[in-house]
């Protein structure tokens, strides 16, 4: 019998702000992160904007040499996971530590450090390359960096799967409590490649919004206008355990994690399957597994990353809950975070428990002009209040690889 898995902890680092309760607050009053590049120079880009997070100091949460050699993306994971594990009051000890694994996912890791030591070989040459370039790009090394920063000795790995890697990461980690490898999990996922290079890479791919005269406006989901992601950065953790254990040490819990999907398109490297079928056979099998029908759920956090793979998911949700679908709240957070890749699914994971806990629907700002393809509630605008039982966070990537949760609220 599958062991119950639930959220005791929470941390988030994004282009809202730093820690669970100022993310929460923007959210809430449906403020943008997005803003004009200031990382690099964009003379000559013909994208501009970009969700950046801003005053973060990574040498609050370790020594200034440990920053030293580490890329951003896993400055993030050690941050974020050093607040879920300190918001659960979980303490990993000798006795437990082999009990408590880290999985902390990452989409493209550690493309500035390979643009930085790439220019640096092209001008001063091979020596002058550091010996710590190779643990700065390695994706699984923000598990590694997290394992090591908590003392966490039990299961340690890695998820990459494009923009599903924090939904992934956290329905894995579930999964490996709830059949006994771990009792606690540290999970999410983490992302900063707000680089030349990813801004080229995606602009020639005509992914990425251009509405540069206009940033806090350009993350539009599922409107009429919409014209690309913007493109974000930051990380989200949750601290897993099992649910026995969490109740008998009196922990505060979020929710349970009910329900874990994923699957695959076999369609296109970018593209999502024609009216979205895989996602719809995700977000099937996440509510089977749930137990849970599908007239059940209030809230579906949406991957909604304001390009035209919006309509696509809203047939997937048609598909799925039939004439309910007209019933949900259906809102993409993107529209305020931009689009986080690897990070998106953990940050998301957590606002879907954060609506639970406080009853408040998430909005989807810069709805504006409502797409006749795009035809559900999507919270436009403003957030909205309403008791939620049952959640669901979507994340789809590149690949065709989909990812569905479902959260429930704790009652007995």
């Amino acid at each position: 019998m599958k062991r119950r898995v639930v959220v005791t902890g929470m941390g988030i680092i994004s282009p809202l702000g730093i820690g669970v309760e100022d993310n929460w607050s923007a959210i809430k009053n449906g403020v943008s992160g997005i803003g004009l590049i200031k990382s690099f120079d964009t003379e000559g880009f013909p994208v501009k904007i970009a969700g950046e997070v801003k005053g973060f100091d990574a040498e609050q949460f370790m020594s200034h040499k440990e920053v030293k050699k580490m890329d951003r993306f896993i400055h993030f994971a050690v941050a974020a996971s050093d607040y879920a594990l300190k918001d659960s009051g979980y303490e990993i000890t000798e006795k437990n530590a082999e009990r408590v694994g880290v999985q902390v996912g990452v989409g493209l890791g550690g493309l500035p450090a390979i643009e930085k030591f790439h220019n640096i070989y092209k001008e001063k040459g091979v020596r002058k390359i550091s010996p710590f370039f190779i643990p700065m790009v390695i994706a699984n090394l923000a598990s590694g960096q997290v394992s090591i920063h908590s003392g966490a000795k039990g299961p340690n790995t890695c998820v990459v799967t494009a923009c599903a890697t924090g939904t992934h990461s956290i329905g894995d980690a579930a999964r490996l409590i709830q059949y006994g490898d771990a009792d606690a999990m540290i999970a999410g996922g983490t992302e900063s490649v707000i680089t030349p290079l990813c801004i080229g890479g995606f602009h020639a791919a005509k992914t990425l919004s251009i509405r540069n005269d206009d940033p806090q406006g350009a993350s539009r989901p599922f409107d009429k206008n919409r014209d690309g992601f913007v493109i974000g950065e930051g990380c989200g953790v949750v601290f897993l355990e099992e649910y026995e254990a969490a109740k008998k040490r009196k922990a505060k819990i979020y929710g349970e994690i009910k329900g874990y999907a994923l699957n695959g398109d076999a369609h296109h490297i970018t593209s999502p399957a024609p009216n979205g079928e895989g996602a719809a056979r995700c977000m099937n099998l996440a509510l089977k597994d749930a137990r849970i029908n599908n007239d059940e759920v209030q809230y579906v956090n949406a991957h909604g990353t304001s390009t035209g793979a919006d309509s696509m998911e809203t047939q997937a949700i048609k598909t799925v809950f039939g004439d309910h679908a007209n019933s949900l709240a259906v809102s993409s957070t993107k529209s305020m975070t931009g689009h986080l890749l690897g990070a998106a699914g953990g940050v998301e994971a957590i606002f879907s428990l954060l609506a639970i806990r406080d009853g408040i629907l998430p909005p989807t700002i810069n709805y504006n002009t409502p797409d006749p393809e795009c035809d559900l509630d999507y919270v436009p605008n403003q957030s909205r209040e309403l008791e939620i039982n049952i959640a669901v966070s979507n994340s789809f990537g590149f690949g065709g690889t989909n990812a569905v949760l479902v959260f429930k609220k704790i009652t007995n």
